[in-house]
């Protein structure tokens, strides 16, 4: 027991190693990756009990209950349906032995402890990381503009009252064309392949 919260007190207990990307291949994450959907993995992160996979399109995050079971549970999380925030870096203190990656995805929460000799490396997964929460938010606000002035159309074609022979041809107009609005603004804003990101701040 006093081992155990020795450990734990100098972050210890599962530090997690940066996987270098000709080792990809050895890992249970590969094994996941929807490499027939042109997906690629760019940041693996590996503990004694978990993965986590970085691919262009998702976080895979092989889940252990222990290091010592090979039980595990398969949880996939894509960067357009689950937006990245609150992501954070802390450093190594004077006798930690590891620095912790912090970030939600929707509405769960990751810390994951990292070897600190790897810092370098993980502050290109942080700014990764930063840069699409930032982009998806943005995305989100113009989607979101976009839903609106919809709306607004729709109120102002209702407020002037066509006659009532108009009126089915009319809303057939404005459905079509809302649709199609939507579909336009959907494929401008929301992003679903963001494997130019990895490639400007890891593979440079």
């Amino acid at each position: 027991m006093l081992k155990k919260f020795a450990s734990d007190a100098l972050g210890i207990s599962d530090i997690g190693k940066i996987i270098d990307p000709q080792d990809y291949d050895k890992t249970q994450s590969d094994d996941y990756v929807r490499h027939e959907d042109q997906e690629e993995i760019y940041f693996l992160i590996k503990t004694k009990s978990d993965e986590y996979c970085f691919t262009n399109l998702a976080l895979i995050h092989v889940d252990g209950e222990s290091a010592i079971s090979s039980k595990r549970l398969l949880k996939r999380y894509s960067y357009h349906r689950h937006p990245i925030s609150n992501v954070m870096l802390e450093t190594a203190g004077t006798v930690d032995l590891d620095v912790e990656i912090k970030f939600q995805m929707g509405t769960v929460a990751f810390d994951i402890d990292v070897d600190k000799k790897q810092l370098e490396r993980l502050k290109d997964l942080y700014k990764s990381l930063l840069y699409i929460a930032e982009e998806v938010y943005e995305n989100e606000s113009y989607l979101d503009m976009s839903r609106k002035s919809v709306d607004l159309a729709a109120s102002v074609l209702h407020n002037t009252r066509p006659a009532e022979s108009q009126l089915s041809e009319d809303f057939a107009r404005v459905n079509e064309y809302a649709f199609n609005w939507m579909k336009q603004n959907k494929e401008t804003y929301v992003r679903k392949d963001f494997g130019e990101v990895f490639k400007k701040y890891i593979l440079n």
